[in-house]
């Protein structure tokens, strides 16, 4: 069969090459992206739907006999049916994998983690807070201008601009529970 005076097998290979760059340059640059896509119609599911109905498309044309008009519907639901499984199974788990990793600066406050490079009455330091989602190093400065040795635990009091005041543990208990 024949489509605007080509064989229908030459357009859904021309179709699949298309796609399949278009994918290939949605992977590369698709964070730029990120804020014009709709969630129900997300552009990698898009392109995912046209470039596996294409690809199949083209493969029954040239490996079968069957009606054209049967290739393509059954393309499009073989599709449809792919890209409704990476979707499920592959996309959503990924998009809130992602959400549950993070942390906000504020979440911070009022934890305890370890002195991991001194932190000097007027300068910075290092503390080690550990969590979920792993351990996470911040820069500290003491909250009463006092040092704080090395492989001391350490409350931490307020965040700003990334850098965590901190007192010593001990003397917090000492001083908020008494």
């Amino acid at each position: 069969m024949e489509l605007f005076g080509y064989p229908l097998a030459s357009i859904y290979l021309f179709s699949f090459i298309a796609f399949g760059c278009i994918t290939f340059i949605y992977i590369l640059f698709g964070d730029m992206l990120h804020a014009v896509a709709l969630d129900f119609l997300h552009p990698s599911l898009v392109l995912s739907f046209f470039t596996i109905a294409t690809a199949s498309g083209y493969l029954l044309e040239i490996m079968t006999r069957i009606n054209s008009g049967f290739i393509a519907v059954f393309s499009s639901l073989l599709s449809l049916l792919l890209v409704t499984l990476l979707n499920v199974f592959v996309l959503m788990p990924i998009r809130t994998a992602e959400e549950s990793l993070g942390y906000y600066d504020e979440d911070l406050k009022g934890r305890v983690g370890t002195v991991i490079t001194t932190v000097p009455s007027d300068g910075f330091g290092e503390i080690l807070i550990d969590g979920i989602s792993g351990r996470i190093p911040k820069s500290a400065i003491s909250m009463d201008n006092q040092p704080i040795p090395q492989g001391m635990k350490i409350l931490i009091i307020d965040i700003q601009k990334g850098v965590v005041t901190v007192m010593p543990y001990e003397q917090a208990e000492q001083t908020y529970i008494h």
